[in-house]
């Protein structure tokens, strides 16, 4: 059996507990008693107990920062965090990532596991966000047909950008089937492809009101849409998880109007300057054309014509004098060779053969070119220069070669 140290001992139990994922991200509710608050580190620690048992917990600065209520002994409060052993002591303990009192309710906490969830994932990371588009043509809005916010949507984009077309989605923004609503518009949209930038957004309202905006669902549709999403929902203070996966966050509708529309005032003092840029280069232009043509106005060429047209003409009869030169010396020359070949096929020729005193013996029309072909009593004929004679063999004769 080996020897162990104590640290060793306590370092092994801590891995054992490190790489078990169901204690790495717990969600539990509690008692808080033993509060302390230690001032110079920013570090909160504290025991967590029910009815039964207890626990001792710390939460370190960096979480306890975020806190938006002060701890104390004898409160109820949903934790979420990790156990673990603190090996130094040999101590197992509760750390402590994030508090909320009981009273906050089960929406606030199934909106923080759901966020967690999400954000591990990567869904509201900033590499992911879209730019918006400088000047978009349609502007798609989700939102209630019926509510102030799709007047103050409209009344916005109409003040700012009247060139911008607006095509409203019209859906329900709170209750049982508003969340199926708001999702299947984001895909609609999406796979239409018929808005440049859309405004996802509602006016303010409960935690309950604003529930459909924190809906996985809605969440995954707006992160795999390829046109850019804005949220505009309820008021300053509201938060929901469309916020968090958006290309964009206004704290309004009014305010997610104003950010996918340029000001049509900005517009006309772009357009003013991009006017007289124009302009000035048109000018630009236009005066080194006009020193151009004054300098070909000045030449010689342009002053008397004549000269250069002379030059030209000159120049086209010479080509056309040795042209024709030209021509005549390959005529000749392939004339002569005609002339050449014609004497030596003249010389090859069978009939001048016969004229100087050959002739040819046929038999059955087949040129005879051997004694051997021929028996005594055959009928051959004979081709002459001049004509034909027929004749009958009456003696044949080889001869020794």
């Amino acid at each position: 059996m080996p020897l162990l140290t104590v640290s060793g001992l306590n370092t092994y139990v801590k891995s054992i507990l490190d790489e078990d994922i169901h204690l790495s991200d717990i969600m539990m509710s509690a008692e808080i008693s033993n509060y302390k608050n230690h001032y110079m580190s920013g570090h909160r620690y504290m025991t967590l107990k029910d009815e039964e048992s207890s626990i001792s917990a710390v939460m370190f600065s960096q979480y306890a920062s975020r806190l938006k209520f002060a701890p104390e002994n004898g409160m109820e409060v949903i934790v979420r965090g990790r156990a673990a052993l603190y090996t130094k002591t040999g101590q197992y303990q509760f750390y402590i990532e994030d508090m909320r009192p009981v009273g906050v309710g089960a929406l606030s906490t199934s909106f923080d596991i759901l966020k967690n969830k999400l954000e591990k994932e990567g869904l509201f990371s900033a590499e992911h966000k879209k730019p918006l588009p400088e000047y978009p043509k349609r502007i798609g809005v989700i939102t209630s047909d019926t509510g102030a916010a799709v007047r103050d949507i409209c009344k916005t984009l109409e003040r700012r950008y009247k060139i911008g077309e607006i095509i409203l989605c019209p859906v329900r923004v709170q209750g049982v089937n508003a969340a199926a609503e708001l999702t299947a518009a984001v895909k609609r949209f999406d796979n239409m492809k018929c808005a440049d930038v859309i405004i996802i957004g509602r006016g303010g309202g409960s935690a309950e009101d604003l529930a459909a905006f924190n809906d996985e669902n809605l969440i995954r549709a707006i992160y795999d849409c390829e046109i850019p999403v804005v949220s505009g929902i309820g008021h300053q203070t509201d938060t929901t998880l469309c916020d968090f996966v958006v290309d964009a966050a206004a704290a309004t509708p009014t305010a997610a109007a104003e950010m996918v529309s340029p000001e049509e005032g900005e517009m006309s003092e772009e357009i003013k300057y991009y006017y007289k840029k124009i302009i000035s280069l048109f000018k630009i232009q236009t005066d080194m054309e006009k020193k151009r043509l004054y300098m070909l106005a000045k030449s010689g060429v342009m002053k008397n014509p004549d000269v250069l047209i002379s030059k030209k003409r000159e120049r086209f009869n010479t080509l056309c004098s040795n042209m024709m030169s030209s021509y005549r010396a390959l005529v000749s020359d392939k004339q002569k060779e005609f002339t050449s070949a014609a004497a030596k096929l003249d010389t090859l020729s069978p009939l001048k053969v016969l004229a100087r005193g050959y002739s040819v013996v046929l038999k059955d029309n087949k040129i005879l070119n051997s004694v051997s072909r021929i028996e005594k009593g055959d009928k051959a004929k004979i081709r002459f220069y001049d004509g034909t004679a027929e004749c009958v063999i009456t003696e044949r004769k080889v001869s020794d070669v």
